[in-house]
């Protein structure tokens, strides 16, 4: 398995996150297959959430969004085993994608939204997949779906890494 030189010298095979990230890594040397992931994850961690947000919920019991809170508690748990730092900022997202969703819902209402995560979803999709194409290996996912989980967190990783936080 390769590993993208940013990664190379801080792996601590102790860690399961660090394993996961860097397994991930090797599947995304490219550079180009990089900017299309770093664009496309968080696009399609979004439209999930979305998609989460317009199930409808029985209003009387809970508010709408309901459902994106409890699966975005499910990954942040796994989130926060891994790495609690990443977590940290994996609840920031998510709760910003919470306000956006809200403000979305409100503006375009349940069919407009879920539309738009819709599009937003399968264009992601698309992007992500041509960049594994020039990449010239298969998705991680393919070979186990915790990868789904593992791609928000490499994009995070990213970020902290530019901005010189340790996880």
């Amino acid at each position: 398995m390769a590993t993208s030189p940013d990664l190379a010298d801080t792996i601590d095979p102790r860690r399961p996150v660090d394993r996961w990230l860097s397994s991930y890594s090797g599947d995304h040397v490219h550079p180009t297959n990089q900017v299309i992931h770093l664009l496309c994850v968080p696009a399609i961690v979004w439209s999930v959430t979305a998609l989460l947000w317009v199930i409808p919920v029985p209003l009387t019991l809970v508010n709408q969004g309901a459902w994106m809170a409890v699966g975005m508690f499910l990954a942040w748990a796994w989130y926060w085993r891994l790495s609690r730092p990443l977590a940290i900022g994996m609840l920031v997202v998510f709760v910003a994608f919470g306000f956006l969703n809200r403000a979305l819902w409100q503006a375009l209402g349940s069919g407009g939204l879920l539309w738009l995560a819709i599009g937003v979803f399968v264009v992601a999709w698309i992007g992500q997949f041509i960049g594994h194409k020039i990449e010239g290996r298969k998705p991680s996912f393919l070979t186990d779906l915790s990868y789904l989980l593992v791609g928000p967190l490499w994009t995070l990783d990213k970020l902290y890494r530019k901005l010189g936080w340790a996880h």
